[in-house]
């Protein structure tokens, strides 16, 4: 009995770290402020 009760709390745990891994650690940093591109060069003749 007490290792039906191992393997189902490993489980869980299993399923609450692929849970974890996937939403909270894989988040990627917000760059909602667009990018300065650098001046261009004015190249008129």
């Amino acid at each position: 009995m007490w290792l039906l009760l191992l393997e189902a709390g490993l489980a869980v745990s299993l399923l609450i770290f692929i849970v974890w891994w996937t939403m909270i650690s894989g988040k990627k940093p917000d760059h909602s402020q667009p990018r300065q591109l650098p001046p261009k060069d004015d190249q008129t003749n």
